[in-house]
């Protein structure tokens, strides 16, 4: 017998997914990491400077938490000083178009809320 489609479960599916995403993906900097990783290996020193506004320890635990989700790699450079380089993974890299799906939106809003202020703007002069 098939079983029947029931939307309260089905969202209900959604909903624990979306939470277990927001679970790792939480807080103001790891979308933006991953972003800029998605792109290019980085160092340490790289990343702070492209992500605006991190401090360094916040950097250092949101890459240790991405590594351990395997989001990302770590990489011990054969260099001398010994320098280390991040990366995204292949699993990592799945999060790809999701972050240019963000990316996309916030430039769709960011539009939508200026053009609204400059309609309020105008009616009010």
């Amino acid at each position: 017998m098939k079983e029947e489609f029931d939307p309260i479960k089905d969202c209900s599916h959604k909903i624990l997914a979306i939470s277990d995403t927001m679970d790792i993906l939480n807080g103001k900097w790891k979308m933006s990491i991953i972003a800029c990783l998605c792109y290019k290996s980085m160092r340490y020193s790289e990343l702070l400077r492209e992500v605006k506004g991190i401090s360094g320890k916040v950097l250092s635990r949101e890459l240790k938490d991405l590594e351990m989700n395997e989001l990302i790699e770590r990489i011990v450079l054969n260099t001398a000083p010994v320098a280390v380089e991040y990366r995204i993974t292949t699993y990592g890299n799945s999060l790809k178009e999701l972050t240019n799906t963000i990316a996309d939106w916030g430039f769709i809003h960011r539009e939508r809320i200026i053009s609204g202020m400059k309609n309020s703007m105008s009616e009010k002069g």
